[in-house]
């Protein structure tokens, strides 16, 4: 019997697969739970206008990821830390600090997204990297100045 698979089943499939399973497992197993419905004309053309729809929201998302890194891309962003005499610095300056200097730019960016192997202790310049989508990242460059 053909089923639309309604969930991850282990096993059987993922969730939106159409497969072909036995009939004691689609009637008993898959169907009772709510795991599964039966693959007729209807299940079959709810399934291909759900997976048409998430395909849209995922390039939509990429399309804004784009939209954004084409207006970060090669921005310069100014952090202040505290600094001794010697130049050395007081802390550190990690994600959190770089995300809130984009905030204040106007770049709703989440700090998780920056790409920092670890945090910046000296004072310079810094090439950053946030990942906006699996397949884009943006460029810019971090100062830090001391306060």
């Amino acid at each position: 019997m053909k089923v639309v698979l309604l969930t991850d089943v282990k096993g059987t499939g993922k969730k939106g697969e159409i497969k072909e399973v036995a009939d004691g497992f689609a009637q008993n197993f898959l169907i009772k739970t709510g795991k599964a419905r039966k693959a007729d004309n209807g299940a079959l053309n709810e399934n291909k206008m759900k997976i048409e729809a998430n395909e849209y929201h995922k390039e939509m998302q990429k399309q804004d990821a784009v939209a954004l890194a084409n207006k970060i891309n090669g921005t310069k962003i100014f952090v202040k830390i505290k600094c001794g005499e010697n130049g050395k610095t007081f802390g550190s300056v990690t994600s959190k600090e770089i995300a809130d200097a984009l905030n204040q730019k106007g770049f709703e960016i989440d700090k998780r997204k920056i790409e920092l192997k670890e945090p910046l202790k000296t004072i310079g310049s810094y090439n950053v990297n946030a990942k906006l989508h699996p397949e884009v990242t943006a460029k810019f460059v971090v100062e830090i100045v001391a306060e």
